[in-house]
């Protein structure tokens, strides 16, 4: 009975961890995240695009509360220019490790992080209705507890400073969330079937 309860400790605290139990995004949230986009763009100097305001505005108001996924790929810039003009020193990979290295922290605060890596072995195989779409480098997944969590990441002080190397670092990029539907992935199954092996295989021999 010890070793169960341990481990049922052990997925209880996981859990609470890897899920968001808040809820939907509350409309004083809403306009907290909406108040930061438009504060750390000033900051920065830029105006946030009136379409970017409502995709922004949209992805809150339409929170389900649930985690998500964020599918992006990425074609890296042979020769890397910041947004003011400024031709890059360093190559589009190191670019991109200094954003993401800032990333990579505010994710897994917030039990978020890459769930798939992939880089491309054929140009783009099937293309309708877009142009300058048929080379790509790499495909990435990324998921995040909740559209909370995302938001405060993407809203944090230090996010502006550090995305000017991504943006230097790709020559074009496409980026989109989506709701799982079937993610036999999920870190709360794997870890459950294995905490389930690990007692069955600990649990005391019957005797005969």
């Amino acid at each position: 009975m010890k070793v169960w309860a341990s481990l049922i400790i052990i997925y209880g605290l996981f859990f609470a961890w890897y899920t968001d139990f808040s809820g939907k995004l509350s409309d004083e949230e809403i306009q907290y995240f909406s108040d930061k986009f438009e504060s750390n763009a000033l900051k920065d100097g830029r105006v946030i695009e009136p379409r970017t305001k409502e995709l922004l505005q949209k992805f809150m108001e339409e929170d389900s509360g649930k985690q998500f996924m964020m599918v992006n790929v990425f074609d890296m810039s042979e020769n890397p220019i910041f947004p003011d003009g400024t031709v890059a020193e360093e190559s589009s990979d190191v670019l991109m490790n200094e954003y993401m290295e800032h990333m990579y922290g505010e994710l897994f605060k917030r039990a978020s992080h890459p769930a798939y890596f992939g880089g491309a072995i054929n140009d783009s195989m099937d293309l309708v209705g877009i142009e300058n779409a048929e080379v790509w480098e790499t495909a990435a997944l990324f998921r995040y507890k909740s559209r909370r969590s995302f938001l405060e990441i993407v809203t944090h002080p230090d996010m502006y400073s550090k995305h000017k190397y991504k943006i230097a670092a790709l020559e074009k990029t496409i980026a989109f969330p989506v709701e799982n539907q079937f993610y036999l992935g999920d870190p709360r199954l794997l870890l459950g079937f294995i905490l389930l092996i690990i007692g069955l295989l600990l649990r005391p021999a019957t005797r005969q």
